[in-house]
């Protein structure tokens, strides 16, 4: 759990954390979250999300991509033919050994180099 304090805020720690931790984790809206917490019983306005967010976010932000998979150190680059509106484009795709996808590019021609940039965080 988040090492921040609570105190002094009217709700409960377990539903501020989960508000906060459905932000971080799924791209939802404010809006969607007070939604989803109204269904639950639970009344709380997008704007308080919204400022739970800002000052517990950050922590949150951080455990989730410590637990995020670890890219492997071998990868590799796939080619795929697709069809998007009926023409044909390229897709590739770099994966490492584990088989996650590490990112993805779509181009109009194969001329058998990337363009600049693409797959620049390797």
């Amino acid at each position: 759990m988040v090492s921040s304090t609570y105190k002094g805020f009217r709700f409960p720690r377990e539903i501020i954390a989960h508000c906060v931790w459905l932000y971080h984790r799924f791209t939802l809206s404010f809006r969607e979250i007070e939604l989803l917490m109204a269904e639950r019983g639970i009344a709380v306005s997008y704007e308080t999300i919204r400022a739970w967010s800002t000052q517990f976010g950050p922590e949150y932000a951080r455990q989730l991509r410590q637990r995020a998979p670890r890219t492997g150190d071998k990868w590799h680059l796939d080619e795929v033919f697709i069809k998007v509106d009926g023409v044909r484009k390229y897709l590739w795709r770099a994966v490492d050994q584990h088989g996650n996808v590490l990112d993805i590019l779509i181009q109009g021609k194969r001329d058998g180099r990337l363009r600049p940039g693409s797959f620049g965080h390797f």
